[in-house]
C-alpha cells in the first residue's frame, strides 16, 4: 500500500458514517443481544457483527436485519478457522515483548471484513489484510486512538460543565448527555474502521480538505485570469 491514510480526514469521515448509522447501530446491537440466546443463529449474527464495518462502508444507513442473513451461518466453519489463526498468532506475538502482537493485530484487523465482504478464504484474507495495512499501521492506530480520546474529552467536559454548582436538574441533563456520548462511542469506532477499510480496499485515500486561505487564493487567481 503506497498511499498513506490521512488521520484527520479519516476520523471526520468515520464520524460522518457513524452519524448516518447511529440509530441503525443501536438497533443492530439490540437485535444481536437477543440473538445470543438462540443457538446456531448466534454464530451467524456474531460473524455479521465482526463484518459490520464492511457493511457500513458501502454507504448509506444499514438495515439492522442484515445480521440474520443465512450466508453468515453458512461460513461458520471457515470463520472459526480464521479466528483461531488470528488469536493464536497474536497471542504468540505478545509473548515477544508485546510489540509483535500489536503489529500482527493491526495487520490482520481487516481479515474478518475481507473474509465476509470479498468471500476470501481465511489465509487469503489474512494475507490481503496484511498487504492493505502495510505502511499504514501507525496511522490506523492513531485514527482509532483519536476517536477514543475525542469521546473521553467530550465526556469529561460534559461531566465538568453540568456538575458546576451541583444543581440537581443540571446534573441529570449531564448524565443523560454522557450516556448518549457513551452510546455514540461504539458507532464512532465502527465508523472509523469502516472509513479505513473503504479507503484501503478501494485504494481511494481521502485527502485533507484545503485550507480556507488556499481556497481564497485560488479563487482570486482564477478571477484575475
Amino acid at each position: 500500500m503506497d498511499k498513506k491514510l490521512n488521520v484527520r480526514a479519516t476520523v471526520k469521515d468515520g464520524f460522518a458514517i457513524a452519524l448516518v448509522n447511529y440509530l441503525s447501530l443501536v438497533a443492530v446491537v439490540a437485535l444481536y443481544a437477543v440473538s445470543l440466546f438462540i443457538p446456531y443463529i448466534n454464530v451467524g449474527t456474531t460473524i455479521a457483527m465482526a463484518s459490520l464495518p464492511a457493511e457500513m462502508a458501502k454507504g448509506g444507513a444499514i438495515n439492522p436485519l442484515f445480521i440474520f442473513k443465512k450466508e453468515y451461518r453458512r461460513s461458520m466453519g471457515e470463520f472459526f478457522i480464521l479466528q483461531t489463526l488470528k488469536s493464536g498468532a497474536i497471542s504468540v506475538g505478545f509473548l515477544f515483548f508485546l510489540i509483535p502482537g500489536w503489529v500482527i493485530s493491526v495487520a490482520w484487523s481487516f481479515a474478518n471484513l475481507l473474509f465476509v465482504d470479498k468471500d476470501m478464504a481465511p489465509l487469503d484474507a489474512l494475507r490481503e489484510s496484511n498487504r492493505m495495512t502495510y505502511g499504514n499501521k501507525w496511522r490506523i492506530f492513531f485514527a482509532r486512538t483519536v476517536v477514543g480520546c475525542c469521546m473521553f474529552v467530550a465526556i469529561v467536559l460534559v461531566a465538568g460543565i453540568f456538575s458546576i454548582g451541583s444543581v440537581g436538574w443540571l446534573m441529570r441533563i449531564g448524565d443523560f448527555l454522557i450516556i448518549l456520548l457513551l452510546i455514540f462511542s461504539i458507532p464512532a469506532l465502527y465508523g472509523v474502521n469502516a472509513s479505513i477499510y473503504r479507503q484501503l480496499s478501494s485504494g481511494e485515500i481521502l485527502a485533507e480538505e484545503p485550507k480556507v486561505e488556499v481556497v481564497k487564493e485560488a479563487a482570486a487567481e482564477a478571477a484575475a485570469e
